[in-house]
């Protein structure tokens, strides 16, 4: 697993917290009109339904009160860089509990604003300082945050794809910052100069070894849009599908990204 020894992209807090609560708003307003039929529907996460994955996105909400319930740490011994790379590892039972929560709380719309509720006064009460024991590490909350807008934005995500004609909107705030940590993500997990990757309108990284781009046009050159990065980087999109259908444009001989993907994997 990459270490990222410092941050290489900071984000504003307070920008932070209100996509957090404007994504998880857009999530609430969709379930309200799923019926029992779509709920019951299979997902693209293996065996979890529909109401699987709702009950998952509440857990996103529900991860922050669980950890600011725990002791805090004595050292901010994570970067926010490691959280991808270590989240991996736990997504067998994040499934188990994710059905779990589906089967104990039938009425998801009061399982979601009770999730809400405590999310919002948990997070009244702890300093954006105050350091929680997440996976990969002790990150601050501020921190943390970030990586709530990549499970929010990817499940979000899912779940547009599992209900036919279902449109939850994308949070701008929110697609901007998963987007920017999976790419930064992707640079720690290949450090160098060599290939440039492209997601307009957010962001622009450096990675793989070889030598280095000073100017004018790169030699290795990847550019895609914001959904299919994040697809790409979580495992439910192929890199050779997304070239094929021209989801992505690699030009280069060190363009090719497959053997770097996915990142949560």
């Amino acid at each position: 697993m990459p270490t990222a020894k410092k941050r290489t992209r900071t984000y504003d807090p307070t920008k932070i917290r209100t996509a957090v609560h404007a994504q998880f708003g857009h999530v609430r307003e969709a379930v309200r009109t799923l019926t029992p039929e779509q709920l019951a529907l299979p997902t693209r996460l293996r065996e979890w339904t529909v109401r699987d994955l709702v009950a998952h996105l509440g857990m996103t909400l529900r991860a922050f009160s669980r950890l600011v319930s725990l002791p805090e740490p004595a050292r901010p011994d994570g970067a926010l860089l490691d959280w991808p790379f270590a989240i991996a590892a736990e997504a067998p039972d994040i499934a188990g509990y994710a059905r779990k929560l589906a089967d104990d709380h039938p009425d998801l719309d009061a399982y979601l604003a009770a999730c809400e509720e405590r999310f919002t006064a948990d997070l009244a009460a702890h300093p954006g300082t105050r350091l929680l024991a997440a996976s990969g590490g002790a990150l601050t909350v501020d921190d943390y945050l970030v990586t709530r807008t990549v499970e929010l934005i990817v499940h979000t995500d899912d779940l547009n794809a599992a209900v036919p004609g279902l449109e939850v909107p994308y949070d701008r705030q929110a697609l901007a910052a998963c987007t920017r940590l999976l790419a930064d993500a992707l640079a720690a997990r290949a450090p160098g100069g060599a290939t440039e990757v492209r997601i307009p309108p957010y962001a622009v990284v450096q990675c793989v070894e070889g030598p280095r781009h000073t100017r004018g046009t790169p030699p290795n050159v990847v550019e895609t849009d914001p959904l299919t990065w994040i697809r790409l980087a979580t495992g439910r999109l192929e890199w050779k599908d997304a070239v094929a259908g021209a989801k992505v444009s690699a030009s280069g001989e060190r363009a090719d990204l497959s053997g770097l993907l996915p990142l949560l994997a």
